[in-house]
């Protein structure tokens, strides 16, 4: 296991979430999830793919788990957390540590991606 990754692993209080760049779908012909981002595509194992749902920016990593307990028979709390610091780390999920509902009504995207004011000719 990558000690780095778990040392600089998110905390349980943390709410992560994709980053605007990046896109979680379902590819039809490799019949698996992809995470795409501008010059780049990894394919997902399942577990990958659960762990990335549920990174919606409202859940904390500690509920991210719990839901994760509730489908498989065994999960690795430094595994989940270790997955999420290498995303981290390469930029793909962000890491939010108060609720976004404490901040702004809305989606992680709208808090960092305001909508265009309209614009006069």
């Amino acid at each position: 296991m990558d000690t780095r990754a778990v040392n600089s692993a998110p905390g349980s209080s943390s709410r992560p979430f994709l980053a605007l760049h990046v896109q979680l779908r379902f590819d039809p012909t490799r019949n698996q999830h992809v995470l795409l981002s501008p010059e780049t595509v990894a394919v997902l194992n399942r577990t990958g793919a659960d762990i990335l749902e549920l990174c919606d920016g409202q859940r904390t990593v500690a509920e991210i788990m719990a839901e994760l307990r509730g489908r498989y028979n065994r999960v690795v709390d430094d595994e989940v957390r270790t997955f999420l610091a290498r995303l981290v780390a390469k930029r793909c999920v962000e890491i939010g540590d108060i609720g976004l509902s404490d901040c702004w009504p809305s989606s992680p995207i709208a808090v960092r991606w305001p909508a265009p004011t309209a614009r006069t000719r």
